[in-house]
């Protein structure tokens, strides 16, 4: 629903079955690329097809993982007030550098596209800029819109750390759920690097370092997230397979 919602805030015309057939092919196809967003490609591609508007599914696409990062930022921001006490002067200096190199890197980005040079490109580029930057228009005189898409990216966040806790305490790990707030999503963030594929292996890394300073084993850490991963594999392939089956018979019917 919400992928759906921000790619027609730019205009793309989408329907729902094609909004969701798109989404769960792309959650198949994060398991075979690189980073948790690897899978936004193949999303990004199949909704090219289908959609009234390309350049409205590429910043719808682009609002949709900004409003997953926001979320994801705001949830561990709240997971930091919480749990103050918990961690030492270090570890604090160093959650801190991060935000500030990504407001940093934000900024950079802002500039970066303020003073993009589009004068100097040919006809038919300019021409697909000008396209950009009506969506993105008509994403900006949609607040609410954007609201609402924000509300159920933290919504779908929070199910997601209720789930975690469940397997952490399933596999002997009993923690306060302000840890889990503050932990699990920092670990999720870091699995949008591009290292390995759907972020398997960094994310469980970055997850036993982050409860380190509660002392929680890194054994118990790992066995969570690998229980989690699972989840996250399962999923992706019923995804898989819904998007096969749904692609089957939706093209039948139109035909």
């Amino acid at each position: 629903m919400k992928y759906e919602l921000v790619l027609n805030l730019g205009g793309a015309g989408i329907r729902r079955r094609q909004a969701a057939r798109c989404y769960f092919a792309g959650l198949f196809g994060s398991l075979f690329l690189p980073s948790l967003i690897g899978g936004d490609i193949l999303r990004m591609a199949m909704a090219l097809r289908v959609s009234r508007s390309k350049a409205g599914v590429v910043l719808g696409s682009l609002v949709d993982r900004i409003t997953d990062f926001t979320s994801l930022a705001l949830l561990a921001a709240v997971g930091i007030a919480l749990v103050p006490g918990s961690l030492d002067q270090r570890s604090r200096k160093i959650f801190f550098v991060i935000a500030g190199a990504g407001g940093l890197g934000l900024a950079i980005a802002a500039v970066i596209a303020l003073s993009f040079p589009a004068r100097r490109f040919s006809f038919r580029l300019r021409r697909r800029l000008v396209r950009l930057r009506r969506a993105w228009r008509s994403i900006l005189m949609r607040p609410g819109a954007m609201v609402r898409a924000l509300s159920m990216s933290v919504i779908v966040q929070v199910t997601f750390i209720f789930l975690n806790v469940l397997l952490a305490e399933a596999c002997g790990l009993h923690l306060p759920f302000r840890i889990w707030i503050f932990a699990w999503p920092l670990a999720k963030l870091s699995a949008s690097v591009p290292i390995t594929q759907a972020g398997i292996g960094v994310r469980e890394a970055a997850l036993a370092a982050l409860l380190l300073p509660f002392g929680v084993p890194a054994v118990l850490a790992v066995a969570s997230g690998l229980a989690w991963d699972a989840v996250v594999v399962g999923g992706a392939i019923a995804g898989g397979i819904f998007a096969l089956v749904t692609g089957a018979s939706w093209g039948r019917a139109a035909t």
